[in-house]
């Protein structure tokens, strides 16, 4: 006690700053250090919150919030195209035989319009028939849900138990599904029956886009016959005007299926483009020969 006492009275500075010390934690970090970081987070905050956005956020945002076209349009109109590229191709081709470019352009018109009104009452009636089965499929299963929730249980359990889960989370999710008839019935919709929800204007949409794109397309191969009085040189304008086309449309078919970069692309859109030629030649062929062979019988 009394060297205690002593140390007091000599180093009364000494014993202060060590009670300081002693009155912290042990892992306490220090008032600089503190304030330091401190420091070193509104600095971050502030930099974060007002640094510009890199390239990379930008372009993936961007790309994120880009409107991507329908699937569906694009096939319908590849489908319109490719037919309006061919048929009225081959029939105005089979038509010149007769010699007559009035011929030609009134009839190559005649089955463009009908043609188009053709292929737009099929994609109507096609759609509308995707409309009406999906609609099938929903009653049956709200019927399927509200009559037998065993097996609907049995579904769920079979669909999981293909990814090897555990028993105890498939019986979770199966009770959390059956918990909400709503969240059930599009469970089972989407992943049982792998169905989606059909746009309610889509059989016009498909409707205008197969009638626009066969008529179109089937227009192409009349215009040399607009302009030139004499058939045969109508028809080489046409065969070579069409040539050109069925290669740039098989190209650009390919090439939107596929994508425009690499060498595999490129070539399979070039192979592509050949095919539609072949395809249209050997139509065009085929109608000539046919109009060719029945006129001379006459």
């Amino acid at each position: 006690m009394a060297l205690l006492f002593l140390k007091q009275k000599l180093f009364p500075g000494q014993d202060k700053r060590s009670a300081g010390k002693l009155g912290k934690p042990l892992l306490a970090p220090d008032d600089s250090t503190l304030n330091s970081d401190q420091d070193d987070i509104e600095s971050q905050r502030s930099y974060s919150t007002f640094r510009p956005s890199s390239p990379t956020s930008e372009s993936g945002s961007t790309s994120s919030s880009r409107s991507r076209i329908n699937p569906r349009i694009v096939s319908d109109a590849i489908l319109g195209l490719s037919d309006g590229l061919t048929v009225p191709f081959a029939l105005s081709a089979g038509l010149s035989a007769f010699g007559n470019t009035k011929v030609v352009v009134l009839g190559g018109l005649a089955e463009l319009a009908a043609g188009a009104i053709s292929m737009g009452l099929g994609g109507y009636v096609g759609a509308k028939s995707e409309a009406e089965s999906y609609e099938t499929t929903v009653r049956e299963t709200k019927e399927l849900i509200e009559t037998s929730p065993s097996e609907t249980s049995m579904i769920v359990h079979d669909i999981f138990s293909t990814y090897a889960l555990p028993e105890e989370a498939i019986s979770q999710i199966n009770t959390s599904l059956h918990a909400s008839h709503g969240r059930l019935l599009d469970f089972l919709i989407t992943f049982y029956h792998k169905e989606s929800e059909p746009d309610c204007n889509q059989a016009w949409i498909s409707a205008i886009t197969l009638a626009l794109g066969y008529f179109v397309g089937g227009f192409i191969p009349l215009i040399p016959y607009f302009i030139f009085s004499q058939v045969i040189v109508a028809l080489y304008w046409s065969i070579g005007v069409m040539a050109i086309t069925l290669l740039a449309f098989g190209y650009v078919k390919t090439c939107v299926v596929r994508g425009w970069q690499g060498r595999e692309n490129i070539a399979a859109g070039i192979k592509g483009g050949v095919q539609m030629c072949f395809v249209g030649g050997v139509a065009a062929g085929a109608a000539i020969a046919l109009l060719r062979m029945f006129g001379g019988g006459a």
